[in-house]
């Protein structure tokens, strides 16, 4: 047990947390959940990295957390994760900076069939193989932040309940052959950042990188902007078997809560690789958690990055 739960926020997680001397990164800063996340780590002592498609709207962002946390160190990147070369060149920005904490936040949801600048399906290649490039060259930063502290860095990123829907379609996720549903393919792009966060730990646990995949909660934020009525319905219907999910939203501090606890909490020592929801260790689908279909996922992707 916790003591946190669903209704937690940012603030209660943090309490008592000390994270002075530490870099974290968070992705998608500008659609609520990233800003907020950023906002907490910064407040807890962190210098923060805040990336965004947009620079400039990363730089609002950071400005108004510099209202709240008088002497916040944070700087901003853009970074568009649907373009594996603006990852590579983000990174390459960073150079060796070391990277105690990275938090694959940022995610699009429920968009109509689009693909990216290197021609991936937009949700697969956003919310999973944008992170997933950026993981993996990040994992030299990461490890020197393990070196130089004695404390093991975390990546989290966060997933969804919706990866139970579906599993990966390794055989064409991009969508090449089969007719585009934008419900299976946010579901399978969550249960990819699951399958990833499975991968993470496995390959880096003993070099100190632990890996943790999050469940934020339901929560109104610009995510939702492609969602037409019909798709509101559609997201109605599917989760008929949960009474009040679409009612009892969570607030914003409440939804990163989650995320924070991933990035902070001492107790989380020991359970490097887990599925979190609600501040605590959660179950996902095992289609998810397999190991032999994050290892088949991990050389998918590594081939389609070029890595």
């Amino acid at each position: 047990m916790t003591g946190f739960g669903p209704d937690s926020t940012t603030d209660d997680v943090r309490d008592g947390i000390d994270l002075t001397g530490r870099t974290a990164l968070v992705t998608g800063v500008t659609s609520g959940l990233g800003g907020e996340t950023a906002r907490a780590l910064a407040a807890s002592g962190a210098a923060v990295i805040l990336t965004a498609r947009d620079g400039d709207a990363a730089a609002v962002v950071a400005a108004g957390i510099r209202e709240v946390v008088p002497g916040a160190e944070l700087n901003t990147l853009a970074m568009d994760l649907a373009d594996l070369s603006s990852v590579r060149a983000a990174v390459d920005n960073l150079g060796a900076q070391p990277i105690d904490l990275l938090i694959n936040n940022a995610g699009v949801m429920y968009t109509p069939f689009e693909r990216t600048s290197d021609g991936f399906e937009l949700q697969f290649g956003t919310n999973h193989l944008g992170h997933f490039l950026l993981t993996n060259l990040l994992l030299s930063n990461l490890r020197l932040a393990a070196d130089r502290s004695g404390t093991a860095s975390r990546v989290v990123t966060v997933s969804s309940d919706a990866h139970r829907a579906h599993a990966v379609d390794l055989v064409d996720p991009n969508f090449q052959d089969r007719p585009y549903d934008k419900f299976v393919s946010y579901a399978q792009s969550k249960a990819a950042n699951v399958l990833m966060t499975v991968e993470v730990q496995r390959r880096n646990a003993d070099s100190g990188i632990h890996a943790f995949s999050v469940h934020p909660g339901v929560c109104a934020t610009g995510l939702s902007r492609h969602m037409s009525r019909d798709d509101f319905a559609e997201m109605k219907r599917m989760s008929a078997g949960k009474p009040g999910l679409l009612s009892n939203l969570k607030t914003i501090p409440q939804a990163a809560a989650t995320s924070v606890w991933a990035a902070t909490a001492p107790e989380l020592g020991t359970d490097g690789g887990a599925y979190l929801s609600d501040c605590a260790v959660g179950r996902a689908s095992r289609h998810a958690v397999h190991p032999d279909t994050a290892a088949a996922l991990w050389a998918l992707s590594d081939k389609l990055v070029g890595l």
